[in-house]
């Protein structure tokens, strides 16, 4: 667990930084000093000064005085423009010193260590990246050259070496930036690959407390409470929830797939049996991810080692709607595989709701794939932009950490994060309210600086970093379970049981900032989005098409877990807004409505 202060939340970052790293002084602005001309004029300058006088003759005229007024405010514009442009150009000066003054530390030490571009990491968004700019996001420091033959470090068992290439290592200011605020990338200090393959644990992480994990095997599950939980997840009595918290060595708990012998196998989530039998045998590391409800377009992995194409297995789980989909545009033809995914699509789905299906594969995945050593899990609308071995290195092996999730950008509370989720139609609001205040009837309390050196209460779930041992499993689990009782929203329930476990044992949850998240995963947009996106596009390009053939605009609204719920929301997120009118507008609006009758008024203004 990464400790600290709550620190300062800065606009750029969009995330709790440490005190340390917010001490960043601006550049000072001084004015230049003015000289009096001279008294000896030459000819040419007398002529200027007759010029002049000729002018002022005339600046009592109307016309001339308003052309000299309207050329004055433009030299004052122009010479406020060029004192704002400097000033950002100091700004940029000084990060790109201090950049600078990391990148000779690093070199003169020699050490092969890489870091990503910081002009590329507080750029333009990341869906606008290619190949070549995610390649600059993790350039390295020292010589190119020399860290590419330079042979790997050996080490002992789950050694990290004494002095590490990035202990010293600090994340630089946030660039100042007017016109862009909110979450951005920030720099994150990435090994090369073969070095961080070399700091790979030759033997698991311990887990404490538990070492033998199994999991309730029910062929024919009873709902014993009149609420929470599904024939997919056992229905566990909150006895049995409780008793799941209370940490042993030996522990058999409920982990979805309840009716089956093996997971995938008539249990609800089936997967083929040639799917599974290729699933057992990824032995390292797996990277998953999931489509449901033709919900997001696959993104391909970039900037990936050879070692990683030969070794990790990467997969992506889709259901019977995307399966056709992709067939119909001709992405998958007759075979399994997407560029380095693996396709295994998904039949007799557990439940309604696209996004809930999707929390199987998101927190099971030591389930289905029973063999795999390290698991990195990352949304559909994500895309993967930095090797496997050096996020597990940075995120897991350095930390000595076994489970390693962002926080949110923005909130850190789980009561906030419940407002913020009904504000947006998220979820049925009573069901989140009674979700919260189960937790609250539990103990739960706003997050405060009490709680460090835990730094937040809310991740922000799109990515999971995790070791496959027995505590970690017990947690997902655990987790999954929550998700299957209550709502769907796993940042809501992902507090309670990590604090109930960590009661109980020596274990923590690596949180880093969101950010470093952002560094290494580049988001999307949703499919219904682009689409919508495109169509308005045709609409501006072709007003003739559309009157004689109506574009036909596919959406996917969020699945709720009422029916009733997703008309309603849709519409809300699909209404448009009235353009308001800004200042000069409003007001010449008002004089020439000055005559509207009393009471009309207010319903005539904007």
């Amino acid at each position: 667990m990464t400790g600290g202060s709550l620190g300062l939340r800065t606009g750029s970052y969009g995330s709790l930084q440490q005190h340390l790293q917010n001490s960043f002084v601006l550049p000072i602005q001084t004015s230049p000093i003015l000289r009096k001309p001279s008294k000896m004029l030459v000819p040419g300058s007398r002529e200027k000064e007759r010029f002049i006088q000729r002018i002022c003759k005339f600046a009592g005229r109307r016309r001339v005085g308003m052309l000299l007024l309207l050329v004055a405010s433009v030299v004052v514009c122009m010479s406020v423009l060029s004192t704002v442009s400097k000033d950002e150009d100091a700004s940029e000066v000084v990060d790109g010193h201090h950049t600078q003054r990391l990148h000779n530390i690093r070199t003169s030490n020699c050490v092969p260590s890489s870091y990503p571009d910081v002009s590329m990491s507080y750029g333009a968004h990341g869906n606008k990246m290619d190949n070549n700019s995610s390649l600059q996001n993790n350039i390295l420091l020292s010589a190119v050259g020399e860290a590419q033959t330079l042979p790997p470090p050996v080490f002992g068992l789950n050694d990290i070496p004494p002095a590490h290439p990035c202990e010293k290592f600090t994340l630089p200011p946030p660039p100042v930036d007017r016109k862009r605020t909110g979450p951005r990338p920030c720099p994150v200090c990435y090994l090369p690959v073969e070095h961080a393959i070399a700091l790979m644990p030759k033997e698991p992480s311990t887990s404490p407390v538990l070492t033998n994990l199994t999991y309730v095997y029910e062929e024919n599950s009873i709902r014993i409470e009149p609420w929470g939980g599904s024939e997919f997840g056992g229905y566990p009595s909150l006895k049995q929830r409780n008793d799941s918290f209370d940490i042993k060595e030996s522990m058999n708990v409920h982990c979805g797939f309840v009716k089956g012998r093996k997971p995938g196998q008539q249990t609800g989530f089936d997967i083929d049996d040639l799917d599974l039998l290729e699933m057992e045998q990824c032995r390292g590391i797996v990277v998953a991810s999931a489509v449901f409800g033709n919900y997001d377009i696959i993104q391909q992995p970039k900037n990936i080692s050879e070692a990683s194409k030969k070794n990790v297995c990467f997969y992506m789980f889709i259901d019977e709607e995307t399966e056709a989909y992709m067939k119909n545009s001709s992405v998958l033809d007759g075979g399994n595989k997407v560029g380095f995914w693996r396709v295994v699509v998904v039949r007799n789905l557990p439940y309604l709701d696209a996004r809930r299906n999707g929390k199987v594969p998101k927190l099971l995945l030591h389930r289905i794939f029973p063999n795999a050593r390290y698991s990195l899990w990352i949304d559909g609308k994500l895309e993967l932009v930095v090797d496997p071995y050096q996020i597990l290195e940075r995120f897991l092996w350095r930390k000595n950490a076994t489970f390693a999730i962002s926080r949110h950008y923005r909130r850190f509370d789980v009561f906030e994060e419940a407002k913020a989720n009904k504000a947006a139609g998220k979820y049925d609001n009573t069901s989140i309210d009674f979700q919260v205040e189960f937790y609250k009837r539990e103990g739960l309390t706003p997050y405060t600086e009490a709680k460090l050196p835990i730094t937040s209460d809310v991740p922000e779930g799109c990515v999971i970093i995790k070791e496959h041992i027995p505590i970690t499993n017990l947690f997902t689990c655990l987790w999954f379970n929550e998700v299957d009782r209550f709502t769907s929203r796993d940042q809501i329930s992902f507090s309670t049981v990590r604090d109930k476990i960590m009661s109980k044992v020596n274990w923590s949850i690596n949180m880093f900032l969101d950010c470093e998240r952002r560094n290494f995963v580049v988001q999307a947009y949703h499919r219904d989005l682009l689409e919508q996106m495109a169509s308005s596009v045709d609409i501006v390009t072709q007003p003739i098409d559309i009157v004689t053939q109506p574009i036909d605009i596919v959406t996917h609204p969020p699945p709720a877990l009422l029916p009733e719920l997703s008309t309603d929301r849709f519409t809300r997120s699909t209404a448009k807004k009235m353009p308001t009118r800004r200042g000069r507008e409003r007001r010449s609006s008002s004089r020439r409505h000055r005559k509207v009758a009393t009471g009309s008024r207010e319903n005539n203004s904007f």
